[in-house]
């Protein structure tokens, strides 16, 4: 009998319980299709879930991971728009990507363009979703405004960038270390700052025109907010994509300049916003305007030492496993 490689996760806890194990290959049902991975994108959200923090209810054992690229190599009957040997990126499936398989429906599935490695579209689904979806499905975000994104070296803040960049932004990132500087700079931000400089938040009002920003791309609410709503402008929005615990702040900094403080998941994308982003993705990759960055490879078994990485602040890009 054909075997295949998958990380199992019997019991939710730290990066340890994840296994590397043989297991039967995977047949598509009519419209669906498996793919052969070359890469396998690893996310902080990987990590929140193995531990038990976000999904308590998923049924064990369950193969880890939401984005991978490689090779479709069956297609079901019913599948129109897929063929056996395309290249395409995996963002979200039925099985789990951290494996030598997945299976996907059809439109779980995206056109890898030709000159894209797989690494790099492995780096796609999480990163770039999360970042379309806080622009422009939440904040609205549109030419002309300036944006502020916190964590900008990381998966989702690269992400941010580049596509605040395309759309027509003025974009300010913040990273942690002259490397996470240097970084941001290269992937298009018009200025940046040092999140770890006390008061860098003081020097928005040296630009643009000392009007505040428009919208924030907020990483880590817990430690950020209620210093975001401080420099805003009026009528400005706050996007939050990630928190590590409670905060407090004072809703009256909020209501002086009308702004809105507002929720972001990916969970919640419907499939015609899922399709919109993704048909952005492809076109952006093509063009070059969509680059993503990849810090670390390691082989599959070592995805206990990607998911300790992944959690780390100073994660410079995507790392991404190796089937």
């Amino acid at each position: 009998m054909i075997i295949m490689k998958a990380i199992r996760v019997h019991e939710f806890g730290e990066p340890e319980v994840m296994g590397l194990e043989d297991v039967a290959p995977l047949t598509p049902g009519p419209a669906e299709v498996v793919v052969r991975l070359h890469a396998v994108g690893v996310n902080p959200v990987d990590a929140y879930i193995r531990s038990g923090q976000y999904r308590p209810d998923l049924k064990l054992p369950y193969t880890p991971g939401l984005d991978g690229a490689g090779v479709i190599s069956a297609v079901g009957s019913e599948v129109k728009h897929r063929r056996v040997g395309q290249r395409v990126y995996v963002a979200w499936s039925l099985s789990g990507t951290y494996a030598e398989e997945v299976l996907c429906k059809e439109f779980q599935t995206h056109p890898l363009p030709d000159g894209v490695s797989f690494a790099h579209g492995a780096a796609i689904g999480v990163p770039y979703g999360a970042a379309f979806r806080a622009l422009f499905q939440r904040a609205h975000a549109v030419a002309g405004e300036t944006v502020l994104i916190h964590g900008a070296s990381g998966g989702v803040g690269i992400a941010a960038v580049q596509l605040a960049r395309r759309a027509g932004m003025w974009v300010i990132g913040t990273a942690g270390t002259e490397k996470g500087e240097a970084l941001v700079r290269a992937q298009g931000a018009h200025h940046v700052l040092n999140h770890r400089t006390e008061g860098y938040l003081d020097r928005l009002q040296e630009f643009p025109c000392g009007k505040g920003v428009d919208v924030i791309v907020e990483m880590l609410a817990n430690v950020n907010l209620d210093r975001d709503l401080g420099v805003l402008a009026k009528g400005g929005r706050v996007v939050v994509v990630g928190s590590r615990g409670r905060v407090e702040i004072d809703p009256r900094t909020a209501m002086g300049k009308e702004a809105a403080i507002l929720g972001m998941t990916l969970y919640n994308a419907s499939d015609k916003e899922l399709a919109g982003m993704h048909a952005a993705f492809v076109e952006g990759l093509a063009n070059g305007t969509l680059r993503p960055v990849v810090s670390r490879e390691l082989p599959l078994a070592a995805a206990a030492e990607a998911h300790h990485a992944v959690m780390e602040s100073s994660t410079l890009g995507k790392i991404v496993l190796l089937p």
